[in-house]
Formats: C-alpha cells, structure tokens, sequence
C-alpha cells in the first residue's frame, strides 16, 4: 500500500517538472491553479473511495459476498451519476473556480485549456476511486498497485511526450492525465472480475434501484464529503492567496506542496492497511485486532515520518532545483522549507486515524475533527499571523493538521473506551 500510494504524488511531481522547466512561470501556475480545481472536485469526491472501503471491509470480515457485491455496484452508480453531473456544469464549475482562485488574466486561460480537456475523465477518475476503495476493502492491496503504477506511468510517458515532444504545453499535460486514468480503470476492472470470481455470492439489481439501500452508504459518505471538502478548502486557500501575492508566489506554493503530497501519499500507504484491517477487525467484532493494528500502524507512521523529516531536512533544496529551473522561485521556496521539514512528524496521526476512522466507518467524528480544524485553528492562525507574510500560510496549516491528530486521538480514545464498556 506504500508503494501504491508513493506513486500517485509522481504524477503531480512529473507534471511540476515538465512544465516548471519551460520558459515562463505562467505555465506552472497554470496547472497549479487547474490541478487545485480538480483536487477539489476529485479529492472532494474521494469519499467514493473511502466509503467503499469501509463498507466493503466489513462485509468482507462478516463473510457476507452479496454484502461486497451490494457495495461496488452501488458505489460505482454514485460515481457515474456525479461523473455525469461534473461534466454537464464544467462551464459553471471553472467560473465559479477561477473567480475563487482569481489568478492572473493569462494564468486564468492557461488553466481554463487545461480544464475543459481534464473534465472528461471524470467518469474514470471516479471509477477508478470506487475500484480501489473496493479492493481494499477485499483485502487486496496489489489491485491498487498496478491500477496506480499503469495510470501514472502512462501518465509520465504521455506528459512527457505531448509536452516536450509536441509542444502541447499546458494543453498536453491534461490530455496525458486523461488518456491515463482510463488505463487505470482497464486494469481495475481486470483485479475487480477476479476478487468477483473468489468471493461466492449473488447480484441483486434492486440494490440499485432502490433508494433505501442506498442509505447507510450515502449517509457515510456525505460525512466523508463534508469531511474532504473542509480539507479542500484550505489547500484551496492556500492557493487563492498565493495567487493573490503574484506568479512567482502561486508556483513556490505549488511546488512545495508536492513535498506534502508525497509525503501524505506514503504514510496514507500506512493509513489504507489501516483501513483495510480495522474494516475486517470491525465486522468480524474482534477489537483486540482492532488495537494492534492501531498500536502498530501509529509506530510505522512515525518511523516513515521521520525519515521523510530527515529526507527534506537534507535534500529539500536539491529536491526543489529538480523541480524548476526558476531561480525565483528556486530562493522562495528555500525560504519556506522548513516547514516541509516539519511536517512529517506533524501529519503522521491524522493520516494513521484517516484510516482507522475510514475502516470502522465512524465518519461522523472524522468530519466534526476536521471541519472544527478549518474553521477554528486553521484560519485564526491565518488571520493572526498575517504579518509574517507567506510564512503565515505555512504556520497555519502546521497547526491545522497537528490539531486534526489531536482531535481524532481524543475521539479514538473515547470510541475505543466506549466499546470496552459495551456501550459502543
């Protein structure tokens, strides 16, 4: 699951890449402002993802084969109906986005060719989430791998390719993402039909019919949206407010994302596990696995993290040359490495807890923890350290993800003492 997840960050790393070495930094914050609008709209509905996974798990540790037939396919109905929804509103949806983030006139243009190319792989893209939550929830951690390893490394060659070969700039990038999502989803139906031909069991087609089978699944998710968007929101504003500081500004932002990104993506390799082994304690009702595998999976995190702190701490300006050949925004993003560097150690809980929480389905505390980390850490510590410039950013965010593995601590705690009690 690592390895799955690490992947997944190169894509973005690989697209930084090849547009930060072309001669003009609008182009880079070109796709950084496009690429934030879809981490909002697909991000936003990873709860797809999430949701499938827990359910998924469960039924899978309860023995229950119609149960994990019942949860793909109406998971993937959601994904297709909000595929279609995304693709019916994308000129509203890019108006509405670019007049949040309000970049630059031609960095506006720039991301609006890459927007209407990337749209039209939301049918996949959502699939692909479905698919991946599923399999996890069958225990099948090698599925994602190769769904992941195909979707990026086609993106990397195509990127490549329309970039720097055919000069299609900005243009190219979304059309490389595109063409790749709909190789992963080949791959994940491949992993899908063989756990389908294991696992006996039957089809029932009015579980997609019928509304009230829907509503354990939709009310886990709508948590898990609210939950997801609150997180979007502050990369988004992260964002909005670098592009209100100028190019150069919006691109350091952007590229040092990345190293959160990959960061995140491996210790969620962790938090996956997690996900996949709390689901199947949960539902075959054995609580003792449930505490090892959140007693192991916290000593994991924090191993990984601190090697990632050590990593940055090290490397982090060799790291950010390989990235841009900018010099601007090479000496800018100097400035704010440190806290890159801190980061891992910060994050690791909330990643570790993501999963535990996805896994034993209790989304409501999930999005409580998070929506109260937006609103009453991440933007008071915002406003009050305006003065200290883009550093304030960097400052906020530290404290928003350090009181989300606060806040799900103290939630698990209460959870785990609850059930011990039978009372939970």
């Amino acid at each position: 699951m690592i390895l799955s997840s690490v992947s997944t960050p190169l894509l973005g790393l690989v697209d930084t890449a090849v547009v930060g070495h072309l001669d003009e930094p609008r182009y880079l914050a070109a796709v950084a402002a496009g690429a934030t609008l879809f981490s909002v709209l697909f991000m936003g509905l990873n709860f797809l993802r999430m949701g499938t996974t827990g359910v998924t798990a469960q039924a899978f540790g309860a023995g229950h084969g119609d149960g994990v037939r019942q949860a793909l396919g109406q998971a993937l109905a959601m994904a297709l109906l909000l595929a279609l929804a995304m693709i019916a509103l994308q000129a509203w949806i890019l108006d509405l986005g670019l007049a949040a983030l309000g970049p630059a006139p031609e960095v506006a243009a720039l991301a609006g060719e890459y927007f209407r190319i990337r749209i039209w792989s939301a049918p996949a893209s959502l699939a692909n989430f479905v698919l991946i939550g599923w399999l996890l929830g069958m225990q099948n951690a090698r599925g994602p791998l190769v769904l992941v390893l195909v979707t990026n490394l086609v993106n990397v060659v195509l990127s490549v390719s329309f970039v720097t070969g055919l000069g299609l700039q900005v243009r190219g990038v979304a059309l490389a993402t595109l063409l790749a999502e709909l190789a992963g989803l080949a791959v994940g139906a491949v992993f899908v039909a063989q756990e389908l031909a294991r696992c006996p069991g039957r089809w029932q087609p009015a579980w997609l019919g019928e509304l009230r089978s829907y509503r354990r699944l939709a009310g886990i998710n709508a948590d898990l949206l609210l939950r997801t968007l609150s997180l979007m929101f502050v990369f988004a504003f992260i964002t909005a407010r670098g592009a209100r500081d100028g190019a150069v500004v919006l691109a350091t932002n952007a590229l040092l994302l990345n190293f959160q990104y990959f960061t995140s993506y491996a210790l969620d390799g962790i938090a996956h596990a997690a996900e996949a082994l709390v689901g199947k304690a949960v539902g075959a009702a054995d609580r003792a696995g449930l505490l090892q595998v959140v007693a192991r999976g916290l000593r994991w995190s924090l191993l990984l993290a601190g090697a990632f702190t050590l990593a940055y701490s090290l490397c982090g300006g060799l790291i950010i040359d390989a990235l841009t050949g900018i010099e601007a925004i090479r000496a800018a993003a100097r400035d704010y490495l440190p806290w890159l560097a801190l980061l891992p150690l910060v994050s690791a809980w909330s990643f570790l807890y993501d999963g535990v929480f996805v896994g034993a389905t209790w989304s409501a505390q999930m999005r409580q923890v998070m929506m109260a980390s937006a609103a009453l850490v991440f933007l008071p510590a915002w406003y009050l350290a305006q003065p200290l410039g883009n550093h304030a950013l960097w400052l906020a965010f530290t404290a928003f993800m350090a009181a989300r593995g606060i806040g799900m601590h103290l939630w698990f705690r209460r959870l785990a003492g609850r059930s011990a009690s039978g009372t939970g």
